[in-house]
């Protein structure tokens, strides 16, 4: 759809933004919506909405790989991992308008208050130069913009004004079976607050049930940043898409940005000049971008006077339990979460009164989790029936007999901030246009497995009493990442000691800003797409003041 689109750039404009998930949409509509002229420059293509249904059926399909659904990999998604454990970055990116919301979970909750100031309250880490009260209104107006749904039945959470702007999902038929366990253990279940539609929401139509919400979401009901971008342009901004930026250039005194360079798919370099510029390509491309802008004033990178750009990268690693019931659980009818708990957040004493086997070490040994009660559990009757070797009533006795009794929790846990994690570039390894790749350089910290088998032990103990046999478990020594990318480009006071300010501009340039989840100091335990949205809305108001 996007093959005969204009891609010279604008006459110098307010603002160019570079990147179109997320941050960047939110970023772009706020401003352009203001009356400043706004362009976006988006690396990927800008994917037909009617293809959805067909990008549905590929990711079902065991002829497909997972990566073919959004069109990753190849020369253009190379990169390279060094660290202790291997990071497979392409698993869960999306290159294109709308980002990784494309395909995302759709969870959205709030950073609990202690994760803006473990060091202040557990003396780990690092706290944060803003507060949770700061982003209160921020998260707010995030949740009515990415339409959640949710209640305020979460009695660990912190503090709101308001209500979810649409009502929560009903709990799922396996969450009401493990309800009475929890509630002889103890243990609080609540909901689990979605950027889906439960009813009809600005324009867009309920959940009609796919299922498929993760990697694509046919209905629309689910949010992602397209419907953002769309707000943008009617608002008068201009999103040019696969052009993907291959430097920032500045003026002779390293003060200001002057132009982002990109290129279009026939190969001809443009210069797009701007007042402002936001960096909004997540926590692994935004560091990679203003390393590749290295210049005599900016020897080690651009922005990068701190040598802290692309340090301290986090992610939340998974945790998970799984078995059978000898009755149905109707798994694989939603495909999201309605419950979850976050009793066991930040206190590693909690439930050992309830038979909770207790945690082997305080919390400033362990980093924070969240548990969650999976509705999705065991293979699906399609995964059975494509991948099964019979046909007819032989393949409908099979599903019949083997779909249905599967039972699980999962989780994440989170990362603590290590300078030697860090994303940087690999120039042995270059992609489609010569530059050196992303380089992951990942590291688990003790704390983080003594988190993980904590929330191991959590799940077996609940799953067991609900009568379930144990047939898998995902702990520290077979876990993965959520392929949430944070911490690469921190925000912080100190210039020497984080990347850009509370206000989220560079502290080395004085129209650079950087969105999105490569600010973040720490990275709690919860999905982060809230908060991103949360401090692209902050940010945009500064930009604003500053124009």
């Amino acid at each position: 759809m996007s093959a005969d689109r204009d891609r010279t750039p604008s006459p110098r404009v307010d603002v160019c933004v570079i990147g179109a998930g997320p941050a960047g949409a939110l970023i772009a509509e706020r401003l352009a919506d203001r009356g400043h002229e706004v362009v976006v420059l988006e690396a990927g293509r800008e994917f037909d909405f009617d293809s959805r249904i067909d990008r549905m059926e590929r990711s079902i399909r065991p002829a497909h790989g997972g990566l073919s659904v959004w069109e990753m990999g190849g020369e253009r998604d190379a990169y390279s991992s060094t660290g202790e454990w291997f990071y497979p970055l392409n698993t869960a990116r999306v290159k294109g308008v709308g980002g990784s919301t494309l395909h995302w979970q759709g969870m959205v909750m709030r950073l609990h208050e202690s994760d803006f100031e473990t060091d202040s309250r557990f003396g780990v880490g690092d706290d944060w130069p803003i507060e949770y009260a700061d982003l209160k209104p921020y998260y707010a107006e995030g949740e009515k913009v990415l339409g959640v749904a949710g209640a305020s039945d979460n009695p660990f959470a912190p503090p709101r004004d308001e209500p979810h702007p649409m009502p929560a999902f009903e709990p799922s038929y396996s969450d009401s079976l493990f309800a009475e366990a929890c509630e002889n253990l103890g243990v609080t279940m609540h909901s689990v607050p979605n950027a889906r539609n439960s009813e009809s929401y600005d324009g867009d139509s309920q959940c009609v049930g796919y299922g498929t919400c993760k990697p694509v979401c046919p209905s629309g009901a689910k949010y992602d940043a397209t419907r953002t971008i769309d707000d943008a342009r009617e608002a008068g901004a201009r999103v040019i898409d696969r052009v993907p930026v291959q430097r920032l250039h500045h003026d002779d005194a390293g003060e200001t940005v002057t132009a982002a360079e990109y290129v279009t798919p026939d190969g001809t370099t443009h210069r797009q000049e701007a007042r402002e510029f936001v960096v909004a390509c997540g926590g692994v491309e935004t560091p990679r971008l203003l390393l590749l802008s290295e210049s005599s004033a900016y020897p080690d990178g651009l922005a990068n006077s701190s040598g802290l750009v692309g340090r301290y990268f986090m992610d939340h690693l998974f945790a998970g339990t799984g078995g059978v019931l000898d009755e149905r659980t109707r798994q694989k009818h939603v495909g999201f979460l309605t419950s979850g708990t976050h009793q066991f957040y930040d206190d590693p004493t909690v439930g050992t009164e309830q038979g909770i086997p207790a945690a082997d070490a305080d919390r400033a040994e362990m980093t924070p989790m969240k548990l969650e009660f999976f509705n999705y559990a065991g293979p699906s009757p399609v995964e059975m029936a494509l991948d099964g070797e019979t046909w007819g009533d032989d393949l409908l006795g099979e599903l019949r007999e083997g779909y249905g009794n599967s039972i699980a929790m999962g989780g994440l846990v989170g990362q603590r901030p290590r300078k030697d994690s860090y994303i940087g570039l690999d120039p042995s390894t270059t992609d489609d246009h010569g530059n050196p790749v992303p380089e992951v350089h990942w590291r688990v910290d003790d704390a983080t497995e003594r988190a993980i088998r904590r929330a191991n032990d959590i799940q077996r103990t609940i799953l067991e009493a609900l009568g379930a046999e144990i047939t898998w478990q995902v702990g520290p020594e077979d876990t993965g990442p959520a392929y949430h990318h944070m911490g690469t480009t921190r925000m912080g006071t100190d210039p020497t000691e984080s990347v850009v300010s509370p206000r989220l501009r560079t502290h080395d340039l004085d129209n650079c800003w950087i969105a999105g989840s490569s600010v973040f100091v720490t990275s709690g335990a919860m999905n982060p797409t809230l908060t991103i949205a949360a401090l692209a809305l902050k940010a945009a108001d500064h930009i604003d003041d500053a124009l």
